[in-house]
C-alpha cells in the first residue's frame, strides 16, 4: 500500500473506531493507496457511550494527527461528531491538507436554529461534506447555505442517505463505493 495520503477518520458520538461504515471505507480506500487511521476517543476507551469534554476529544484527535504528520498529505475527518472535532482543531490552526466529513452534524435533530457552523468560516483548507439528503442532523437547504459561504467547501450528496449514510434499496458496499470515489477525487 502506498502511503501517499493519510486520512484520519474519527467515529461518531455513539460509535467507536469499528463502526461498520468506517471499517468498510478503510478497506475500500486502502485499495487506492489511501491509508486510513481510525481511533477511539478517550470516552470510548473508558467504556462510556457519551462524549466527554470537547477539549478532551480535541486533544486526543491532535495527538493522533500529530503521530501521523510525517505521512503527507494528511487529511482529517470523521463521521458526525468525529468530523466536527476535526473541524474544530483545524479551525484552531492545526495544519492539514483538507477535511472529510461523513454526515457533518450541522444541528441537533429537530433543532435547525442551533447551527454548529460558526467556526467553519475560519477554515481555509478544502473541505468535503459527504451528506445524506435525509440526515436529520443537516437540513439540506441549511447545509447548502452554509457551504455556499465556504469558498473551500464541496458537497457530495448521498441521495436518500440517513445520518449513518444508509440508503433504502442500496447496499452498504454500493454506498461505500460512491463515498470512496468522492474521497479519492477530493484527496487526489
Amino acid at each position: 500500500m502506498s502511503n501517499a495520503t493519510t486520512l484520519v477518520l474519527a467515529h461518531g458520538a455513539g460509535g467507536d473506531m469499528n463502526d461498520p461504515l468506517l471499517v468498510a471505507l478503510d478497506a475500500s480506500l486502502a485499495s487506492s493507496g489511501i491509508e486510513v487511521v481510525r481511533f477511539n476517543f478517550p470516552y470510548r476507551e473508558q467504556g462510556r457511550r457519551a462524549p466527554g469534554s470537547q477539549t478532551q476529544s480535541e486533544d486526543a484527535y491532535r495527538q493522533i494527527a500529530d503521530a501521523h504528520r510525517s505521512k503527507r498529505p494528511l487529511f482529517l475527518g470523521g463521521k458526525s461528531y468525529g468530523g466536527r472535532i476535526a473541524s474544530h482543531i483545524v479551525a484552531a490552526g492545526h495544519e492539514v491538507a483538507g477535511l472529510v466529513f461523513l454526515s457533518y452534524p450541522l444541528h441537533p435533530p429537530g433543532r435547525p436554529e442551533r447551527l454548529r457552523d460558526e467556526h467553519l468560516g475560519g477554515i481555509t483548507v478544502p473541505m468535503l461534506f459527504l451528506q445524506g439528503t435525509k440526515d436529520p442532523f443537516a437540513t439540506p437547504s441549511l447545509l447548502e447555505a452554509v457551504i455556499a459561504r465556504l469558498p473551500s467547501a464541496t458537497l457530495h450528496r448521498i441521495e436518500g442517505g440517513d445520518h449513518s449514510l444508509r440508503v433504502r434499496g442500496r447496499s452498504q458496499q454500493d454506498v461505500v463505493t460512491e463515498l470512496t470515489t468522492a474521497i479519492e477525487a477530493f484527496v487526489g
